[in-house]
């Protein structure tokens, strides 16, 4: 089944939120202390987040979570979770999870939606920036303290903040064209691609940490000098690279 067949609407069942813990558990392996509870999925429908799925059929094939925020004077969603189950991963299924989150997040006057995604993970970094327009400023050591999921390969749980700036001239124009502005590139920090068969074997896994902590630097650094993630490449051997720049507050607005 194509990713264009597959039906996203809003949940509001209770069945529905408990596919949604079941998919959970599913993509990222936690154990049960780290789950997000049905509670939580329950609490955000109720409160002005979002709780989406992606059905093939009557099967939930892939979620996105959201909770309602405030910080700097600024109402916004935070996108905490967004879940794909592995037959359709790759198949462009993410990317319209995050379209759908976005059409509802303006109908009710949202201007931003956030989320934070591991550095380390190429294909994710590669969407957020390149495929949806996000831009990061911020870094986080170790957010969620070190986490059950095979998929973190037992590192810290180092976080970008993604920044998804809903009616910027930006994220208009990429979506319109499929390409994202042109930017002037500053510094670079890269992600070998090797990073996945690192984490995921004890023997190697020092490696993958050599990266996390190199990259660390780099990004505090980076960002206490006013830059911002802008875009990102990757190479035809799977490397990947994030190239920042400077931001101007005045490209979160649409063009007048």
């Amino acid at each position: 089944m194509s990713a264009d067949s597959i039906v996203i609407r809003k949940c509001h069942q209770f069945d529905e939120m408990r596919a949604c813990v079941a998919l959970q558990k599913e993509v990222w392996n936690f154990s049960d202390a780290d789950l997000v509870p049905l509670r939580m999925f329950v609490v955000a429908e109720k409160v002005g987040g979002q709780v989406i799925g992606a059905f093939a059929a009557n099967e939930m094939v892939g979620f996105g979570l959201s909770i309602p925020g405030f910080r700097g004077g600024r109402s916004y969603l935070h996108s905490h979770m967004l879940a794909v189950r592995k037959q359709h991963q790759n198949s462009g299924l993410g990317r319209r999870i995050k379209l759908f989150q976005r059409e509802d997040a303006l109908a009710r006057g949202f201007e931003l939606i956030e989320w934070t995604f591991d550095p380390l993970e190429i294909k994710n970094a590669y969407l957020n920036i390149e495929k949806l327009g996000a831009i990061a400023r911020r870094y986080t050591v170790n957010q969620y303290g070190i986490t059950s999921s095979p998929l973190q390969g037992g590192l810290p749980t180092d976080r970008l903040v993604a920044e998804w700036w809903l009616k910027s001239k930006r994220v208009e124009s990429l979506l319109q064209s499929g390409k994202r502005p042109r930017i002037a590139t500053l510094t670079t920090i890269s992600v070998p691609a090797q990073i996945y068969d690192w984490k995921a074997s004890s023997a190697t896994r020092h490696h993958a940490k050599d990266v996390q902590d190199r990259n660390r630097e780099q990004f505090v650094k980076a960002f206490a000098d006013g830059l911002a993630v802008l875009g990102y490449e990757r190479e035809q051997q799977g490397n990947g690279k994030f190239l920042l720049g400077r931001w101007e507050e005045k490209w979160m607005y649409p063009a007048s």
